[in-house]
């Protein structure tokens, strides 16, 4: 049922969201069915691009990362996406009740992941680690991930559309808020150490 959810939101968000909606879908099924399979998406294709393929900035050679620094990189970077929607799930748990939603079934985690879905899916573009193409695409993964958080938010949670924009504003910030912790992590993270190995 998630892969079927994951096409529609491509196709048809809104009707998608009230169907998401009708599932309830437990958090350990949310993330075997969905969660999971799709974050690996970016994680693999991330690690073939960086230690095969490489990337080139203007006319300089191309640059690999060395087998087991893009696996150790892969890895963490799958790890931090599984982490990062949970976390991000559980403060839209939290925010829940301040923006009045009256039902109290927790819907955090799945409104965190399906919004992250056009970023998971696009991650293919690792494959071919160009820098502007990667930016390009990003982009676009990153916009439609806010379209469907706003458009989404207020279906799942049933509140008023001008309360779901207020909830999906707030929800929007945290993400930003993460995605800076992330790399401040990373940044400490690297100078620990445990920064990518080069090879040309």
């Amino acid at each position: 049922m998630s892969l079927s959810h994951t096409f529609g939101l491509l196709t048809n968000p809104d009707q998608q969201w009230e169907a998401i909606r009708k599932d309830s879908e437990s958090v350990a099924r949310l993330y075997t069915g969905h969660v999971l399979l799709l974050a690996l998406i970016p994680a693999l294709a991330g690690f073939f691009g960086t230690s095969q393929v490489g990337w080139q900035i203007g006319d300089g050679q191309v640059t690999r990362l060395s087998i087991s620094s893009a696996l150790s990189l892969s890895v963490l970077f799958y790890a931090a996406m599984l982490a990062g929607i949970f976390i991000l799930g559980k403060f839209i748990d939290f925010f829940a009740a301040t923006y009045g939603v009256a039902d109290q079934t927790p819907r955090g985690v799945t409104m965190a992941a399906y919004t992250a879905t056009p970023m998971f899916l696009i991650g293919v573009i690792a494959v071919y680690p160009s820098i502007w193409v990667v930016m390009l695409a990003g982009l676009v993964a990153v916009a439609y991930a806010v379209y469907l958080l706003y458009e989404g938010l207020p279906i799942l949670m049933k509140i008023p559309e001008d309360r779901g924009f207020m909830f999906a504003t707030a929800v929007l910030t945290v993400g930003l808020v993460m995605f800076v912790a992330l790399l401040a992590i990373s940044v400490v993270i690297w100078s620990m150490g445990i920064g990518p190995v080069y090879v040309t």
